[in-house]
């Protein structure tokens, strides 16, 4: 198990286009594996290969349902459903901070694995939510940037009228 420091706000990396995964080899296995091992000891839902400082297009993402850990690598949204949620969104990179963002409530994702085969996944509600907030990531962008509204303590500690909505 190999933990690997989670890059904050104020880095440049986190606003960096990352590059394509061209190498399917053993080091994409690892790196995947160290973001895994990182999400989990931090207690997250998902994980951008630049939160590690690492530019490449590469997310895990574990909601903890059916589907155990998913492992993205290139992976583009080929399609959103019109229909909408709000809630609240946290980042690993952004620690103790919380807004509430307008994500589609389905989202179709087309990637590769970590031996480079291609697959697509449909995700809804929390799924499509981590899926939309990870690949924004690998595009450089962060929640905060299109958020509705930041929390407050308070607000983070309890309950929101957004969280009536999910």
């Amino acid at each position: 198990m190999a933990i690997r420091k989670i890059v904050k706000l104020g880095d440049d990396v986190l606003r960096k286009p990352c590059k394509k995964v061209e190498k399917f080899d053993l080091r994409l296995g690892l790196l995947l594996k160290d973001m895994a091992d990182t999400m989990h000891d931090a207690e997250g839902v998902g994980l951008a290969a630049p939160q590690v400082g690492i530019i490449r297009r590469a997310v895990v993402i574990d909601i903890e349902d059916e589907h155990g850990v998913i492992e993205l690598v290139n992976p583009v949204i080929t399609e959103r459903s019109e229909e909408t949620q709000t809630g609240r969104e946290g980042c690993l990179s952004l620690p103790g901070r919380q807004g509430v963002v307008t994500r589609p409530m389905r989202v179709t994702v087309h990637a590769q694995d970590r031996h480079g085969r291609e697959f697509d996944l449909t995700g809804e509600g929390l799924l499509a939510r981590a899926i939309c907030h990870e690949l924004d990531h690998l595009d450089g962008k962060l929640y905060i940037d299109s958020m509705d509204r930041e929390l407050t303590e308070e607000e983070i500690e309890g309950h929101i009228p957004e969280d009536d909505l999910t």
